[in-house]
């Protein structure tokens, strides 16, 4: 084998390894609106994700997630194996994969943690906008790219958290709050959302 075979047979999965990354935040932003809100892979499916807008502690089990995302990777590696070879097809299958798994790891991070870093504060503040604003809006949860390009972007400065859901995300009280009527928000994120109700 020469050495541009070597780096081609390298170089190439790791190429589509990436085009796996950027191909997730496509059928994150699909699935979302598309499977989740507007139903079209049917009510089972849709029902489980309309359950965590109205309790947002509530996460779909994983073997319901896994039931969703092996024929949609089966889908993805046996369309691009017949189109390319065996380690591209496995590469683009990996790369949704890790896209997949990072963006669960992203969302329940979301909910249940403080944001480390302004990428955090970011997608926490989109997020929730489309939480509690319009579910229309805002459907990408880890990039806003196709929220851009199909025109269901829209950023909010402050988002209103009603006050039966402030309790669901505890890095957003203060401490000393305790009661419902006394919740009270972490002088750090003041500035971006507000207790309503």
């Amino acid at each position: 084998m020469t050495t541009t075979a070597l780096l081609l047979g390298l170089l190439l999965p790791g190429a589509a390894f990436a085009a796996g990354l950027i191909l997730w935040t496509f059928l994150e932003y699909v699935l979302h609106r598309f499977a989740f809100h507007e139903r079209m892979l049917g009510q089972r499916v849709a029902r489980e994700h309309l359950e965590h807008h109205a309790k947002v502690d509530h996460f779909a089990p994983l073997s319901h997630k896994v039931a969703l995302a092996v024929p949609v990777l089966g889908a993805i590696f046996g369309l691009a194996w017949l189109v390319t070879t065996a380690p591209i097809a496995a590469g683009l299958a990996l790369g949704v994969v890790t896209g997949w798994l990072s963006y669960e790891v992203l969302h329940r991070r979301i909910h249940v943690a403080a944001p480390l870093n302004a990428y955090g504060r970011w997608a926490r503040r989109h997020h929730l906008s489309h939480h509690f604003g319009n579910a229309k809006l805002n459907h990408g949860v880890s990039s806003p790219i196709w929220d851009h390009v199909f025109g269901t972007h829209a950023p909010r400065a402050t988002v209103l958290v009603p006050r039966r859901h402030a309790t669901k995300f505890p890095w957003l009280l203060d401490d000393a709050s305790r009661a419902p009527k006394e919740l009270a928000l972490q002088p750090s994120f003041t500035d971006n959302y507000r207790l309503v109700g």
